[in-house]
């Protein structure tokens, strides 16, 4: 399911959510600068490897989260990430955005990084900013659950449905754990760990971080 667009308006303009967005664009057009080898060696240098964990290599933890494997997934996490971390942004302010998106990503490399340590992966370096957006879809759903979101759904071209936001997140979130039960790492090479635990750090994170109470937003109106 691809998202196009929530009902929830901002009472400010993004400045991290489409800073966030800069940067990572900034990074993939480098990259599609360089050769197959000087990607190679880019991607081994600042993506995170199991390693660097062990070695507490803290500028990895950091610069995985800006790097990306291809215009498909580029154009994935940052069309989440506009859609929902706008709104989030919104919500919790600049610097407690920052904490939740890091956070969300730092805990993702957590688990990804000890499932491949378990399964001996240690050669494979972790890119993308896949961890820290399932973070804020997590913030997102739990400040937001009935927002409605306008989906395409690849198999039935030419129609749109909306559906509240506990589903489409919630069934992302599913899939999520369904890959990760079922589908060997080696295969598809989608850091699934990556995502549960971004997700379940974004769950938690936004119950700290957000200073009112949680309430249950609910937008009747859907205005596209």
């Amino acid at each position: 399911m691809i998202p196009l667009k929530d009902n929830i308006p901002t009472n400010s303009f993004p400045v991290l959510t489409v800073l966030i967005i800069a940067i990572n664009t900034g990074v993939f057009i480098y990259e599609l600068t360089l050769s197959p080898d000087e990607l190679e060696i880019f991607v081994h240098q600042y993506g995170l490897l199991p390693t660097d964990i062990l070695q507490l290599n803290i500028l990895n933890l950091f610069t995985h989260m800006f790097i990306h494997g291809g215009i498909g997934h580029i154009l994935g996490n940052m069309l989440f990430l506009w859609i929902f971390g706008n709104n989030v942004e919104d919500a919790l302010g600049k610097v407690r955005f920052l904490a939740l998106y890091f956070g969300s990503g730092l805990a993702a490399a957590f688990l990804q990084s000890f499932v491949a340590i378990f399964e001996g992966s240690l050669d494979i370096p972790m890119v993308g900013a896949s961890g820290a957006i399932s973070g804020i879809l997590a913030a997102y759903m739990k400040l937001y659950p009935y927002a409605k979101v306008l989906t395409f759904i690849p198999p039935f071209f030419f129609f749109f449905f909306v559906l509240p936001a506990w589903f489409f997140i919630g069934y992302w979130f599913l899939i999520q754990v369904l890959y990760a039960m079922f589908v060997p790492t080696e295969l598809g090479g989608v850091a699934w760990y990556a995502h549960i635990g971004g997700f379940v750090a974004g769950w938690i994170l936004i119950n700290k971080l957000y200073k009112k109470n949680l309430k249950l937003v609910h937008y009747s109106a859907i205005r596209y």
